[in-house]
């Protein structure tokens, strides 16, 4: 076993045990239990303890190329018990599930970057029913949205499937039976700091109703705010238990307040972007942005920083709110401030907790 790499992966594991949306500290016990070989890659596995009297977990950290020190970023725990029989059986399984799911959002990342301006939330159901003629009838009243559609180019009206124009954009909602596929939705829901019971919230629902702007022919900004109003209309209806978008799960009550901005001119950035934390390798507050690239910009990161969580959060939403609002392409090598003092340094690089490259501002 190579000493230095298991103590980087040790390290790694303890990282993201100590996320927010994890244990949110560190385990009170971990073990390296031992080490295999998967898709040419290095792991390492663990069992922890979250208390010092709970149960051995699982835990799985890699992939090293070589005698690397830096890992591909395979480092997942489902806090499943520890048999030791399984051991490595039931971590290779983990390697899977998070591998599969990094290649699916950056797959899912690259069309965005190449289709700006084309948006889809899923709207998470108690059950799968959805009232259309209410949602019609709402999104004019409160949104003065109706469709453009000519009456010769409707699709077949159906209960379950509502598409229609309005300014240039095609519009789409259609109920899907069942709920998101690998328990993807409520693996983000865990990234929602600002709601206590999205996980909980999330594991009810058994189907899902997709909405989606395909906004090329109009404004990127333009079709973001329409998607907003249609998701914040859906929000009122029955049975509507989170909004799936941007690596996390919305609180329903949230995703409408927050949409209401729209009514005094504003940007709903807080409905398209979310700003995700975790702890840095050196201890301190880490973020990143998910959304950017659907507006068409870069993706944002502060690494380590040793302001709190909240500073933190509070100046990534003001640059990306300078960043759309003023329409600014940040590049690499200039710094940015809000003040005349303020010159924080800007580098463009591969991303550390979002797929492809991302925009590093030292704060």
């Amino acid at each position: 076993m190579n000493q230095e790499q298991m103590n980087a992966a040790k390290r790694e594991m303890i990282g993201w045990l100590s996320h927010p949306a994890e244990l949110g500290k560190a385990p009170s016990k971990i073990e390296c239990t031992g080490e295999f070989d998967l898709y040419d890659m290095h792991y390492y596995i663990f069992k922890y303890k979250k208390g010092l009297f709970g149960k051995w977990l699982l835990g799985v950290a890699g992939g090293y190329e070589g005698e690397e020190l830096e890992n591909c970023g395979h480092t997942f725990s489902e806090m499943q018990e520890y048999n030791e029989a399984s051991a490595q059986k039931d971590a290779i399984s983990l390697v899977e599930h998070v591998r599969s799911f990094i290649m699916e959002q950056a797959k899912s990342a690259e069309e965005r970057k190449q289709n700006p301006g084309t948006f889809v939330n899923f709207v998470l159901l108690k059950e799968a029913k959805w009232n259309k003629a209410e949602f019609i009838k709402l999104l004019q009243d409160d949104w003065g949205i109706a469709d453009e559609t000519p009456e010769d180019e409707r699709a077949e009206e159906k209960s379950d499937i509502y598409v229609f124009s309005y300014k240039g954009a095609m519009c789409a909602l259609s109920v899907m039976p069942g709920p998101v596929p690998n328990g993807e939705a409520e693996y983000h829901a865990q990234n929602n700091y600002r709601w206590r019971e999205a996980v909980e919230t999330t594991k009810k629902h058994t189907a899902q109703l997709m909405v989606s702007v395909l906004g090329r022919a109009v404004d990127t900004q333009e079709a973001a705010k329409l998607l907003v109003k249609m998701v914040a209309t859906c929000c009122k209806q029955e049975g509507v238990l989170g909004i799936y978008a941007n690596e996390t799960v919305y609180q329903p009550e949230f995703y409408e307040a927050c949409a209401q901005m729209m009514k005094d001119d504003m940007f709903p950035l807080m409905n398209l972007v979310w700003f995700s934390l975790y702890g840095g390798k050196n201890g301190g507050v880490s973020a990143y942005t998910c959304g950017m690239d659907s507006l068409g910009y870069d993706e944002i990161e502060i690494l380590d920083s040793k302001a709190s969580m909240g500073e933190v959060v509070d100046f990534l939403l003001n640059i990306c709110s300078y960043v759309v609002t003023e329409n600014v392409i940040l590049k690499n090598g200039e710094t940015i401030g809000f003040t005349p003092e303020q010159k924080l340094p800007i580098s463009r690089s591969k991303g550390v907790a979002v797929d492809g490259e991302s925009l590093k501002i030292t704060f």
